[in-house]
């Protein structure tokens, strides 16, 4: 399989006509190899437009998934960390979200219940040279405290409503990505935290992505 092509068919035909035109992120896109981080034997589906399952994971009946190739694009795009800042991601999945949000921050902590899925989203990204993630194996369904604020919060998966712990967690300044709803709609939303006590939120897109595998999903209100 010609990766190469297949990484520029899906930029080119996926990613841009859905309103990613950031050139930081499309390079950012092209250098971040997405196949490194799919299951081997996935590893033909890597550039397709789906949610690609994660086998192996430790907890019994909870399915997890890579996102979308053009939502983790936009998400990004939004979000736009930088080189001075703290990074919190919810849902490590395979790793390959946090290695995006990385390469522009100074520090991503990204939090993954999940323990197989943990250790092996820290090896593949220590063998793709990302050094400046740590993946904490926990329960993330109320943010992370220990290491808070953060500059920029993404959560990498649904959630029926948004906990207040999350937006405790953000700096005035900062800004948190969410998906927020249920089946078959949910709305992409940027929070930005602008003062101590206000907070401004900016509808993305509409779409349907994997709901946050959690201990206790009653804690989101399902």
């Amino acid at each position: 399989m010609n990766y190469e092509q297949a990484r520029f068919n899906m930029i080119e035909q996926q990613i841009r006509p859905w309103d990613v035109l950031d050139q930081e992120v499309l390079n950012l896109l092209k250098l971040v190899k997405r196949e490194d981080f799919v299951p081997t034997a996935q590893r033909a589906l890597a550039f397709t437009d789906v949610e690609l399952p994660l086998p192996g994971a430790a907890i019994a009946d909870k399915s997890q998934h890579m996102m979308f190739p053009r939502v983790e694009a936009r998400i990004l795009q939004a979000l736009a960390p930088k080189k001075n800042e703290n990074v919190l991601e919810i849902g490590t999945g395979s790793g390959y979200m946090a290695a995006l949000l990385a390469y522009n921050a100074h520090h991503v902590t990204s939090v993954e219940l999940d323990a197989n899925l943990a250790q092996t989203a820290q090896q593949t990204l220590r063998a793709n040279g990302v050094t400046n993630v740590e993946v904490v194996n926990a329960d993330g369904a109320q943010g992370w405290s220990a290491a808070a604020p953060y500059d920029v919060i993404a959560i990498s998966g649904a959630l029926a409503e948004l906990p207040q712990a999350f937006l405790d967690q953000l700096k005035v300044g900062g800004r948190l990505a969410a998906f927020i709803g249920g089946v078959p709609v949910m709305e992409a939303k940027l929070i930005t935290r602008i003062s101590e006590n206000e907070y401004r939120t900016e509808n993305l897109f509409e779409t349907q992505v994997a709901y946050l595998v959690a201990p206790q999903p009653s804690s989101f209100k399902f």
